[in-house]
């Protein structure tokens, strides 16, 4: 190699070696909470940063003052529209939640209220939506039967969403969202699923007009409960009525119908969202003309109406039953947020705009905490069209004017609007998608499934989470360790197994850690699996007398981004062990982090300074060079 060659190899080696050290723990951890928008401005004159803060808390300031008539007029329309959706839905999932019906309302007035002026995404519509409201019915009845002592119910429901909206708000302060990342897109697939079914097998107690049901939610034990309260009904002197069934299923035909008839002709789009509204209407004056309650209809009764009232003082602070609580909002609040922001970026993403995860956690804690002091339970984020403000006015309006109107309504009709709405939730298209790409997930998926529908909500999201940090441990623990060979005509050395093409040089073994950590979970995998590599080259060189023996051992660090006490004994004892052999160890580009602990632990002075690189390339050719210049 000529001098000039030899000194650009050296002066490159030494922009690695020389880099600057890396920023220190406590920046790391406190970086992301400084550079929070909601608390930091780059401007230097105070007013601009409250302006700054306002507009950043509140994304209705940037966009109001070029709001124009025309926007209201179809935000007015899709309002209306949401509203004749929003009604029967929130009253059927309040019933769902196992709370009255004007906790469903309550909960579409205030909460999306607060997101319209918070929220930053476009299309999200605030309310009670399934899922949610049978977490709530699932994990709150085994603290305090709703049926014995309903008020206490209430006041620990209300309790729930004071702590799930807490959450949230940490999570959007803190930006700590990578903690909804931990549940999977394949695990919420399954989970939604296997939740889908589960509430629709318990619409059967409103479809069928049952009294006695159970309070487990997994398939088995809610249609052994179906079976032997049905018979115990017909058998016994109780006041049965196929009415129920046959106003039920009438209805959720007609639901559906109408869902399918929106979706082939867009003409007709507005059809599914009032079918609903339109049903309940229709199904309450037949109720009433017919005095169907009279014989064995089950109906709502009384609607409380008005104002959300205050629920401060109905907030269990004090009791016993705090830290459960607190646990059923934490779970409360990584479900709903992973559902309304994978809604939100979905949209996002067809309409050309971002969605800040953080904005979006913060404004949805923040609107639960409003709901918990104002009679409302958990809300979130579902998949329809913008327009919140619009919405909450009207079903205000509804509470204030309409309430009375409810009293004839079918409890049979609020089961069919729950089950019309059902098989959204289960996207069987993309289950199989992920069965195509990787198994691993789908397995994930299979847990969570499962789990919620033969055991309960909490055993399949403990399967799913258990399944996704099996695949991350497992990655980690036996991360990819490569043999790497020359791309003919290129400078480019890639993975051999996955370009036959790629050529090896005898003599030199080039090897890339596919991992983004070397640590004590995966030291010694790394360390043998090259020791084991060294060994068989050394067995085939010895059948194969035309080549020589290995001389070079080149490991590859670009992937690697962090590495340990564990990894750099690891890297330590397998230098020794080369040495040992009669092989050189050589490094290439190792990350800001690896390079400053490699010299902290003096492993750098250890296999010497001129054998780290900034390519495999130059590193190959040095190696041949050293390979050379000591044979002559």
């Amino acid at each position: 190699m000529s001098s000039l060659g030899t000194e650009q190899f050296s002066e490159r080696s030494q922009w690695v070696l020389n880099s600057p050290n890396p920023p220190p723990l406590t920046k790391k951890f406190l970086g992301p909470l400084k550079d929070n928008k909601f608390f930091t401005s780059s401007s230097s004159k105070k007013e601009t940063r409250a302006v700054s803060f306002l507009a950043s808390l509140f994304p209705i300031l940037s966009w109001i003052r070029t709001y124009s008539a025309t926007k209201f007029k179809d935000d007015l329309l899709s309002g209306l529209t949401l509203a004749s959706l929003s009604i029967p839905q929130s009253i059927g999932y309040a019933n769902l939640a196992k709370l009255d019906p004007q906790y469903g309302l309550y909960t579409s007035v205030i909460p999306p209220v607060i997101y319209a002026l918070m929220g930053s995404s476009r299309e999200i519509a605030i309310g009670p939506v399934a899922v949610v409201s049978m977490l709530l019915s699932s994990l709150v009845p085994k603290v305090i039967d709703p049926d014995a002592h309903p008020n206490d119910y209430r006041n620990l429901v209300f309790t729930v969403t004071l702590f799930a909206g807490i959450f949230q708000t940490a999570f959007g302060v803190l930006r700590l969202g990578f903690l909804v990342d931990f549940l999977s897109h394949a695990a919420l697939v399954g989970f939604m699923a296997g939740a889908a079914i589960v509430i629709g097998l318990q619409q059967l107690k409103g479809l069928l007009g049952l009294t006695h049901f159970t309070t487990k939610t997994d398939a088995v034990a809610v249609l052994k409960s179906v079976y032997t309260s049905l018979h115990q009904q017909i058998t016994s002197s109780e006041n049965w009525s196929p009415l129920n069934f046959v106003i039920g299923c009438s209805f959720l035909i007609f639901l559906l119908a109408a869902r399918f008839i929106g979706r082939r002709n867009k003409k007709f789009f507005w059809l599914p969202a009032i079918a609903p509204l339109l049903s309940v209407i229709l199904s309450t004056l037949i109720v009433f003309l017919s005095k169907g309650d009279k014989h064995g209809v089950n109906i709502i009764k009384h609607v409380q109406g008005g104002l959300n009232p205050s629920s401060v003082h109905k907030l269990q602070l004090n009791g016993p039953h705090v830290g459960q609580a607190a646990k059923i909002g934490l779970i409360s609040a990584i479900i709903a947020l992973t559902e309304a922001i994978a809604v939100g970026r979905s949209f996002a993403n067809i309409k050309g705009y971002h969605l800040d995860g953080n904005k979006e956690m913060l404004a949805m804690g923040c609107m639960n905490i409003a709901g918990s002091l104002t009679s409302c339970y958990v809300s979130t984020g579902c998949k329809t069209a913008v327009s919140n403000i619009v919405m909450a006015v009207t079903v205000l309006l509804c509470l204030e004017l309409f309430t009375r109107l409810l009293y004839y309504t079918p409890m049979a009709i609020l089961a069919s609007i729950i089950l019309s709405a059902l098989p959204g939730l289960i996207d069987i298209g993309e289950a199989y998608h992920i069965w195509k790409v990787d198994k691993f997930d789908f397995l994930a998926c299979l847990g969570a499934f499962f789990g919620v529908l033969f055991v309960s909500i909490e055993i399949g999201l403990l399967i799913a989470l258990s399944i996704s940090f099996a695949k991350i441990l497992l990655q980690a623990i036996r991360p990819g360790v490569e043999v790497l060979g020359r791309i003919p005509t290129t400078e480019a050395y890639c993975d051999v197994a996955q370009y036959p093409m790629a050529v090896t040089t005898p003599g030199i073994l080039v090897i890339r850690i596919s991992s983004g950590s070397l640590c004590f979970a995966n030291a010694g995998f790394v360390r043998e699996r090259i020791l084991k590599w060294v060994e068989d080259e050394e067995q085939d060189n010895i059948e194969e007398a035309a080549k020589g023996r290995v001389q070079a051992i080149i490991i590859d660090m670009t992937d690697l981004t962090n590495v340990d006490t564990s990894g750099i004994l690891a890297l330590e004892e397998l230098h020794k062990k080369l040495l040992s052999r009669g092989v050189e160890l050589a490094m290439v580009n190792p990350r800001w982090e690896v390079i400053h602990k490699l010299k902290v632990a003096n492993f750098v002075d250890k296999i010497g300074k001129e054998r780290v690189f900034l390519t495999v390339a130059e590193a190959v050719d040095a190696c041949l060079s050293s390979r050379f210049a000591n044979s002559a």
